[in-house]
């Protein structure tokens, strides 16, 4: 992973990429995945921020389901992404 102002980054989500398809799956589920890194290293220092565990709860399950229907759909760019997010298979 890379930093780039203060946020990390992957190496293949480009930045002109990254524009072009914002309403991509595989952008979203990046998104979603940034944010909840982010949410679960907030929940290490503050256990008892039950606000923000429902908020990671929710992202969770919109991931989940983004995963789903893009495993269902296309399974070889579903495995790309999982293996390039390193995140496991469920």
């Amino acid at each position: 992973m890379k930093k780039k102002g203060g946020r990390k980054i992957l190496g293949f989500m480009v930045k002109e990429e990254k524009e072009e398809n914002r309403g991509s799956v595989e952008f979203q589920v990046f998104s979603f995945t940034n944010k909840i890194r982010r949410l679960a290293s907030h929940l290490e220092l503050h256990k008892k921020d039950f606000s923000s565990e429902r908020g990671l709860r929710i992202l969770l399950g919109k991931r989940r389901r983004l995963l789903a229907y893009l495993a269902k759909k296309n399974r070889a760019r579903y495995k790309k992404l999982i293996s390039q997010l390193n995140i496991r298979e469920q």
